[in-house]
């Protein structure tokens, strides 16, 4: 992560070109500076299913999608559309009934429970709407957790975490516990979790919805500066001008993607009109 205040990012941005795999995208994609490279995630033909027979409820229906390093997607829709169910089979948090996820070439569904959870470990970081910070731990420690679990020395995750909130702009929450901080803190220190060492995938749900419009931003910042510097990211949002920081805006509807664009058509397209 670069130095610098998130609260004075630059303007959101959204190229509303979608790439060149579409909505549907596979393979070799481009990222959001249009740029031709191997996705970091690869999700192919993906489907979830609760249940069976006539209480089968299909959460995701056949769902394609690449994001390359580089690239911020986010993804909308209305409730129950599919936006949860995608990020947890991203993050390899859930196991898909039919398709692939492949994260940097690896599928996570023929990996071993043993290397699921270090490619977890190592190459995803999950930021939860509900922070999800351990209560008994301050935010450095919070912070330094993944790196410890890495192997590294509990000194050097320590200097890694301290680097990370002073990055971020809350050095001084670094000994606080979770319940002595704000709701913007705890979400930029669970930010600062997901984004520390070398994870290349960054999955965010709903980053923003518990927190108000000017820390949404600086949170939104912090996640758009991490992707400029090489990382993917898939982020599920309601918010249209939150959306306008990503590169891309992928719809769902149904369990499927119904279409992909700029952020303008998100407000049609969640109502229903313009949807092919």
């Amino acid at each position: 992560m670069n130095t610098g205040n998130p609260m004075n990012a630059e303007h959101p941005r959204n190229t509303g070109v979608p790439t060149d795999s579409g909505p549907t995208g596979g393979g070799e994609s481009t990222d959001g500076q249009g740029r031709a490279g191997t996705p970091v995630l690869e999700l192919r033909d993906l489907s979830r299913v609760h249940g069976s027979g006539v209480a089968a409820v299909h959460a995701l229906r056949g769902v394609n999608l690449s994001v390359c390093a580089g690239e911020l997607v986010a993804v909308m829709g209305p409730s129950g559309s599919g936006k949860s169910t995608l990020l947890t089979l991203a993050g390899g948090l859930d196991t898909a009934t039919g398709g692939q996820v492949l994260v940097e070439g690896q599928d996570l569904g023929a990996l071993s429970r043993a290397r699921l959870a270090k490619v977890r470990r190592s190459s995803v970081g999950y930021v939860f709407q509900d922070y999800n910070l351990i209560p008994a731990l301050t935010a450095a420690e919070n912070i330094s957790l993944p790196r410890e679990l890495d192997g590294v020395s509990s000194r050097q995750a320590r200097k890694e975490a301290l680097a990370a909130l002073e990055e971020i702009g809350l050095v001084e929450v670094a000994d606080r516990f979770p319940d002595e901080m704000s709701g913007g803190q705890q979400q930029r220190v669970a930010i600062a979790r997901a984004m520390i060492g070398d994870r290349r995938l960054v999955l965010a749900d709903e980053p923003t919805g518990a927190l108000d419009s000017e820390t949404g931003e600086a949170v939104l910042a912090l996640l758009r500066r991490r992707c400029d510097e090489g990382a993917a990211g898939v982020m599920v949002t309601h918010e249209p001008r939150f959306a306008a920081w990503a590169d891309r805006v992928v719809f769902l509807k149904d369990g499927a993607v119904i279409d992909e664009s700029a952020s303008p058509r998100a407000e049609s397209l969640l109502t229903g009109e313009g949807v092919r």
